[in-house]
């Protein structure tokens, strides 16, 4: 399926797209081949192929969930350059409407 020039002029005019006759001589043959792949991909999805809903397998990349043993508060705390009650004290960056 080829496109032609007014096709795409037609496409880019729905699209609100400003295009001139050199952008229009140069993206129509680029749209025939984007056309051709996507075309393609309908050949290859046939009923034996398996939906998918990403092309790379996901996988959990979390750690679990389990307690372990954290650093003493007065090692974490002992460069803070402000702290109040064994925690980090930073300025405020909100103010009082938020």
């Amino acid at each position: 399926m080829a496109l032609s020039q007014d096709e795409v002029a037609r496409l880019a005019q729905l699209a609100r797209i400003d295009l001139s006759t050199e952008e229009l001589a140069h993206l129509a043959p680029q749209l025939d081949v984007i056309l051709e792949a996507v075309a393609r991909v309908a050949d290859v999805a046939t009923d034996d192929v398996v939906p998918t809903s990403h092309p790379v397998p996901m996988t959990n990349v979390f750690r679990v969930d389990e307690v372990r043993t954290s650093l003493p508060v007065e090692d974490v705390l002992a460069m803070a350059p402000d702290r109040q009650d064994d925690r980090f004290r930073v300025p405020r960056i909100l103010g009082e409407e938020q």
